[in-house]
């Protein structure tokens, strides 16, 4: 963007020592969009002061984080959900200027190599294990406890880059390969895990029966490993809840990327960023509209 004089004016008050001031001048910048983004670099990289280079990095966040937050409202607002898609704008939260075309690539890989060794003769467990072992075995994903600490656990890219996540981003890029590969598998709501179902393939959203009668078995996304109702049966009496329909009904994609915001906001509760958590948890309550 070419500096005008007002700009100039503005980027000469970024040092006000009265707050209000600041304030206003901030908000005068950010107006301009994300286009006066590479004149705020400079004016960075040509200033001595520490807290005035602090204050040019929060205007080119807010900067940022205005522009993903009318990104995640688009995608709310569309005819279909791509679950890929909100894991990646989750991820620009905390790199904006992410380039999404390696991320679908890598996935792209993933999902030829599990397609090579699908057949329609297989059956519903046979696909789990062949999804399985290319994820977890032959791709060596691994998959790690909840880690408050390691955000970048929570983000889909980074996940991809390192092999290493946690169960919900595990099971968001599980889903993510079935949902690419037609597998009628979905992420359910059980408590404190990440679970997939693998549906009868004639179960939908307007089935009015308990749902569990048309789910073959259980996933578990931080290791790929299958298991049973009886298994679930068992955790259900472990943590003393009672194993409900609504727990087995498939979510939906705007909740599930709704829950990751939620779950990333919980790694930014520390004094100096806390400001994080509150934008990520904005993020998320523009999911319930």
């Amino acid at each position: 963007m070419q500096e005008t004089k007002e700009i100039n004016a503005l980027f000469t008050l970024i040092d006000d020592p009265d707050e209000e001031v600041y304030s206003t001048v901030s908000e005068k910048i950010v107006a301009y969009g994300k286009n006066i983004i590479p004149n705020l670099e400079h004016l960075w990289e040509t200033t001595l002061s520490e807290d005035v280079q602090e204050r040019i990095e929060m205007i080119i966040h807010h900067l940022h984080y205005t522009d993903l937050q009318n990104d995640m409202i688009e995608w709310r607002d569309s005819a279909y959900h791509d679950l890929l898609c909100g894991a990646l704008l989750v991820s620009k939260f905390q790199y904006p200027d992410l380039h999404t075309t390696p991320v679908l690539q890598d996935v792209e890989k993933i999902r030829r190599n599990v397609w090579l060794e699908l057949n329609s003769f297989l059956t519903p467990l046979e696909q789990a294990n062949v999804l399985s072992s290319i994820i977890y075995n032959y791709y060596n994903l691994k998959g790690v406890e909840v880690n408050y600490d390691s955000p970048d656990e929570f983000f889909i890219h980074k996940v991809l880059e390192t092999k290493k996540g946690n169960a919900l981003a595990n099971g968001i890029l599980y889903q993510v390969l079935c949902d690419l590969l037609d597998i009628n598998a979905k992420i359910i709501n059980i408590p404190k895990q990440c679970i997939i179902a693998f549906y009868h393939s004639d179960y939908d959203a307007g089935y009015i029966g308990h749902p569990q009668d048309k789910i073959h078995f259980y996933v578990d996304a931080t290791t790929g490993q299958a298991f049973s109702h009886k298994d679930v049966e068992n955790y259900f009496k472990r943590i003393s809840v009672p194993p409900t329909p609504s727990y087995f009904k498939p979510q939906s994609h705007k909740r599930i990327i709704q829950v990751l915001l939620e779950e990333t906001a919980k790694c930014f509760d520390r004094p100096s960023n806390s400001y994080k958590q509150t934008e990520l948890l904005k993020l998320a309550d523009l999911l319930d509209a």
